[in-house]
Formats: C-alpha cells, sequence, structure tokens
C-alpha cells in the first residue's frame, strides 16, 4: 500500500467499469503524483485520512470526519444527489462530477433516433424480420424543426452534430436571455414550451430531472406537438409523463418516441411500451462509452493542476470559497 497517497480511488466500481484500470489512467495523466486504490473499507479508512483528492462515487460521512487534509472530492457520476455535498462543503471540500463524459455517445444515439423515424429504418427491420420485400416511403430529415431541452453539455453536443443536416433548431434553457448555439433559445415558462413544441418535428430531452423538469411532458404538451412528431428522451425517465405518452403513442397523437430512459426504469416487462412499433427503447445505454476513464481522467487531472495553481475547477459542483 502507497502511504502519503496524493490520490485515492475507492473501491466501488460504476457501470461494470473496473477502478483498477481508473487507478491507473490517473498515473499516466498525472505522473508526478500518487494514486492510490483503496481495495477494501479497511484501506480505505487507512488512504483516505492522508489524501488531498479522493475520487469515487461518493464518499461515506466517517470516512469525511478522518479526512483532514481532504481538497476535492471528484465524483465519477454526473449527478451528485448521492453524495454528502453539505457536509463536504462544511468541511471546505470542493466536489466536481463527471458531467459531459457520457454527452458525445448520448448525442450520437439521439441523432441515430431521429434518422431512425426520418428514414422509417425500423419499418425495414421489421420486414426483413419477416422476409418481406416490400417497399415502403420515407421523409428526410432535412429541413426538419429540432428542439433541444437542455442546451448542457449534452445538448451542445447534440446541436454540434446536427449542423451539416440542414435541420432549424430551438434550444429551450432556464436563462434565455443569455443566447445559445440555436437558431431560436426560448426559456421553461409554459407558454415558450407550448411555443417551441407546435413548431417541432422532433424534441430531443436533454435536461437534467428536477421539480422543474419532472413531468415536462405530460398530455398538454404532447396534444401541442403535431402529429408527425418523434419525443427522443435521453435524459431522464420521469421527465415524461409515461400514462400520457403511451396513450399519444397508441392514437396517433404523436409519430412515435425513441426512449434510452424509462418511469418507471427499469421497464416492467408487460409494460405497454414494449409492444408499440413506434416506441424505440434502448436499456439506458446512451451514455455507455469505452473512453470513461479517459475523459474522466483528464477532468480530475486538470483539476489537481487547478488546485497547485489557483483558478476554476472544471465540473465544480461546490466550491467551498463560494459558501
Amino acid at each position: 500500500m502507497h502511504t502519503n497517497p496524493d490520490i485515492v480511488v475507492l473501491r466501488e466500481g460504476t457501470e461494470g467499469l473496473s477502478m483498477e484500470s481508473y487507478a491507473d489512467t490517473l498515473r499516466e495523466r498525472l505522473p508526478d503524483h500518487t494514486v492510490a486504490l483503496a481495495r477494501t473499507p479497511n484501506e480505505e479508512r487507512e488512504l483516505v485520512q492522508q489524501a488531498r483528492i479522493v475520487t469515487g462515487i461518493t464518499i461515506e460521512a466517517d470516512l469525511l470526519e478522518r479526512a483532514d487534509r481532504l481538497e476535492l472530492f471528484a465524483c465519477t457520476f454526473a449527478g451528485t444527489d448521492h453524495v454528502p455535498v453539505d457536509e463536504l462543503a462544511d468541511h471546505g471540500v470542493a466536489v466536481t462530477n463527471a458531467g459531459g463524459i457520457h454527452a458525445p455517445g448520448i448525442a450520437e444515439q439521439a441523432i441515430g433516433n431521429m434518422l431512425v423515424f426520418a428514414r422509417r429504418l425500423h419499418e425495414g427491420w421489421r420486414r426483413k424480420r419477416n422476409g418481406e420485400w416490400r417497399h415502403f416511403q420515407s421523409s428526410e430529415f432535412t429541413d426538419s424543426t429540432v428542439t433541444i431541452v437542455g442546451l448542457g453539455s449534452i445538448g451542445q453536443e447534440i446541436i454540434k452534430r446536427l449542423e451539416g443536416f440542414e435541420v432549424e433548431t430551438i434550444g429551450i434553457r432556464y436563462t434565455p436571455s443569455k443566447g445559445g448555439p440555436t437558431d431560436e433559445v426560448f426559456g421553461f415558462d409554459e407558454d415558450d414550451i407550448h411555443e417551441a413544441f407546435a413548431r417541432s418535428d422532433y424534441v430531443v430531452l436533454a435536461c437534467p430531472l428536477n421539480g422543474l423538469t419532472r413531468g415536462l411532458v405530460g398530455e398538454d404538451e404532447l396534444a401541442t406537438l403535431p402529429p408527425n412528431a418523434v419525443v427522443v428522451n435521453a435524459a431522464r425517465g420521469g421527465i415524461v409523463d409515461t400514462d400520457a405518452l403511451v396513450s399519444a403513442l397508441q392514437f396517433n397523437g404523436i409519430r412515435g418516441a425513441a426512449l434510452d430512459v424509462t418511469d418507471p426504469e427499469p421497464l416492467p416487462n408487460d409494460h405497454p411500451l414494449w409492444d408499440l412499433e413506434n416506441c424505440l427503447i434502448t436499456p439506458h445505454t446512451g451514455g455507455h462509452t469505452p473512453r470513461h476513464w479517459d475523459r474522466l481522467a483528464d477532468i480530475v487531472a486538470e483539476n489537481v493542476e487547478t488546485l497547485e495553481t489557483g483558478g476554476d475547477l472544471e465540473n465544480a459542483v461546490v466550491r467551498p470559497d463560494s459558501n
């Protein structure tokens, strides 16, 4: 075991990925620092006491009590709801997250789903499964209007990839006065949502789930969408009212939906969404990437340098000096 490590990687893994490979990747990025992987609860207790930086899914309160030298907790998830953020701030510890590392994959998947509906590829797959050589009509993605709800890292990656497709884009964000990379920018108030939805061929949900966005796409919003519209949920299941979506899909209120997330999740195997041909479902795989640790290690290594030189931490959730 290392003595006095600068950086400690906690033992609990994420998304089936090995924490050993994360520690190795950090060592490559930070050759002048000591990176230790805590493999047991006992090692965690011993190593965290000496660490300046701890990284993992979360940190237990009893570990925090002993961590006198700790300056940064780098969460390996984008969401930090499960992290004792207030306690960390009280101890003068900054918190960062893994926001953005999944964004390229999620953006590619969202665009793939829109193209599937534009060219009706899923109908082609269905006919192939049935051994039918029968033509069918497709439409074009070109000249569509795409509304992206949420202009964070995922929304920005989607918009970047839409640039070659000759589509109109509407962005929805909390502060529309800031503008954005879309042709138009609206806010989250009800009138703005309905104005954007009424003109949308595709709506991509790329916002966090919170009090404002829970149930954002309900019966009213689905009724405002044109009948040819497609909803792509790349965010969280709770942003959409599932019962209202099932009804809209069953009765041609909208053309289709592509869901990487559902409410409930996992989706029970007897749920009506499974039987709808106009609903594409993937089991929350949009963010999977072989570059997970590479991208996260880049963020953490950058922040280790920042702690030494001063400046703003990347992906900061809590900065103790701002409390």
